[in-house]
């Protein structure tokens, strides 16, 4: 038996509005009252009507995350942070991928995937720019990433020119001179490769070392395959790095592979960082050193932006918050 505002209200000796004020949050409720609405509902294991709350305020209740590919392991260790910060707020959390940076793809995902499926979208763009956004009139939204730095939607950030200049700089103070990357992106789409290997150009021109294309690989994909295929690609022209910037973990797993193939060490015949501090990288061999986006913070402040979107002006200028990062240095780059 399912039981209702009304019973818990009996129970205590209150009216079903304090309950109601229990169960919402409300701060003016007596301690005392509090508590003992608090037992009823231990005592009767009640459980709110999340549904019709929802259908009270017009709302279904459920929010979408699109990013780009589940196949990293970053965007789906973000997805578990984000349904466990939507949970607090009552929310469902539908997952979807946009493979591929496929524009108009992305478009239906902003315009709000379908209409009144749901309430608002944290997004992860690739293709999309501000001017697409603001032909759309719909769907509340927060943007994760630089994709889109400037326009009509709420952004949670992190500084990535300024981590891959301080993960490239711990490089060149283990004494490393030539530091190669992996990642480099020439496409529309790679807007966080054109940050970090920024930070990386950055880095070694405040060491006085010269930026040397022939120590920067492209990859079209950020997978392991891909990190593995740069880092033969570089051994096999002649080029001997003597450290290696991955601009993500994945990347940085396949060119640990790659190298151990070469009959290379690491760290003492070759440093090797990344970027995202996903949880493989703990548990390689050696641990990878990398750059922590503080993941958990970004689903926060991603999920805080759009509650307020939904419960407050929805015309207010938009806001871009900045998310921590640390460095995690392990075995990769000390012996």
């Amino acid at each position: 038996m399912r039981h209702r505002l009304k019973d818990v209200a009996e129970r205590a000796g209150v009216s079903v509005k304090t309950v109601s004020n229990v169960v919402n949050g409300y701060l003016h409720v007596r301690p005392d009252t509090r508590a003992r609405v608090e037992e009823a509902i231990a005592e009767l294991n009640y459980r709110p009507n999340l549904s019709a709350r929802h259908l009270r305020k017009g709302r279904t209740g459920v929010i979408a995350l699109a990013v780009p590919e589940l196949d990293i392991p970053y965007f789906a260790e973000l997805a578990r942070h984000v349904v466990t910060a939507a949970a607090e707020y009552g929310w469902t959390v539908l997952v979807d991928q946009q493979a591929g940076g496929r524009r108009e793809q992305e478009r239906v995902v902003a315009a709000g995937i379908s209409d009144h499926l749901i309430d608002g979208l944290i997004f992860s763009p690739l293709a999309l720019t501000a001017e697409d956004l603001a032909s759309l009139d719909g769907t509340p939204m927060v943007l994760l990433g630089e994709r889109v730095d400037h326009g009509p939607a709420d952004r949670v950030v992190i500084d990535n020119v300024t981590a891959a200049r301080e993960i490239t700089d711990h490089l060149i103070r283990l004494g490393r001179r030539r530091i190669a990357a992996i990642g480099a992106q020439r496409t529309d789409e790679g807007a966080s490769a054109r940050l970090r290997l920024a930070g990386y150009t950055e880095a070694l021109r405040a060491a006085g070392l010269a930026y040397d294309e022939t120590l920067v690989a492209s990859a079209a994909a950020w997978h392991r395959a891909d990190g593995a295929a740069a880092m033969r690609g570089l051994l096999t022209t002649g080029v001997r790095p003597d450290a290696v910037f991955c601009f993500n973990d994945t990347l940085a797993l396949g060119a640990l592979r790659a190298l151990h193939e070469a009959g290379l060490r690491v760290p003492e015949d070759v440093a090797v960082v990344g970027f995202d501090d996903i949880e493989d990288g703990r548990f390689s061999v050696p641990t990878l050193s990398t750059v922590a986006p503080d993941k958990e913070q970004i689903a926060r402040l991603a999920v805080e932006l759009l509650a307020n979107r939904l419960d407050g002006d929805r015309a207010a200028p938009a806001r871009a918050l900045k998310a921590p990062y640390r460095l995690e240095l392990r075995e990769s780059t000390r012996s």
